[in-house]
């Protein structure tokens, strides 16, 4: 696959994840907890991001989204882990308002937001892996 393309294939999943997290707030109504918070805050530039990154066709925001991913997939991943397994959600410290182990979506019985987007942050980091090791190569 051509760099251009594993470049346009993280932005895309960046800003279907954007629009996903909003139509869950906005639209359905779901108030996101503090660790939906802090995923956010790493998703949401890396649309901004791979987006200039394709226009100015620079494969070193690679890099960048390769390190916002890698933390946002951590966060992801805890915070899937916290809802799921239950010794780590009755040990789970208070996270604000809305609970970090409620679970408003769980399609399949595995399927939550926090899976969404421990998804798309490993989407986006295998992409990035991919466009830093062309680079390397050329």
């Amino acid at each position: 696959m051509k760099k251009e393309n594993l470049l346009l294939t993280a932005w895309g999943t960046s800003f279907i994840s954007m629009l996903g997290s909003l139509y869950f707030s906005e639209v359905m109504k779901y108030e996101p907890c503090e660790l939906c918070w802090y995923q956010r805050i790493l998703m949401y530039p890396l649309v901004l991001i791979l987006g200039l990154a394709i226009i100015k066709k620079d494969e070193t925001a690679a890099r960048y989204s390769l390190l916002l991913s890698a933390v946002g997939g951590g966060i992801s991943l805890y915070h899937y882990a916290i809802q799921k397994i239950d010794f780590l959600s009755t040990s789970a410290p208070a996270c604000g308002r809305v609970p970090c182990t409620g679970i408003y979506i769980n399609w399949f019985g595995f399927i939550t937001i926090p899976f969404l987007a421990l998804t798309a942050f490993i989407i986006i980091f295998v992409t990035s892996m991919m466009i830093i090791k062309r680079k390397d190569d050329a």
